[in-house]
């Protein structure tokens, strides 16, 4: 066991496999449905999947704090922030 900066996610969600724009699309629900300040982790794809989901999630005014690549696919953390604007 590693110890990191970054807090252990609240939730998890597998979307390898999954193609754009449908990973941004469920990624976005999952956190809509987590607590203010909660942490997801999201397993992407590498390619247009890790390349266009963390930005369209900083767009939508989600916080991406760690990007992981984990041989075969990407370990994204982002969390919900405390208020919505």
């Amino acid at each position: 066991m590693s110890l990191s900066s970054v807090s252990t996610p609240d939730a998890q969600l597998d979307l390898r496999g999954t193609p754009c724009p449908i990973n941004f699309v469920r990624t976005k629900l999952r956190l809509e449905q987590m607590q203010p300040g909660a942490l997801l982790e999201v397993w992407l794809d590498a390619g247009e999947p890790i390349e266009q989901v963390p930005d369209s999630l900083t767009m939508a005014g989600y916080q991406v704090e760690q990007i992981t690549d984990c041989a075969g696919y990407f370990s994204l953390l982002v969390r919900r922030p405390l208020s919505t604007s």
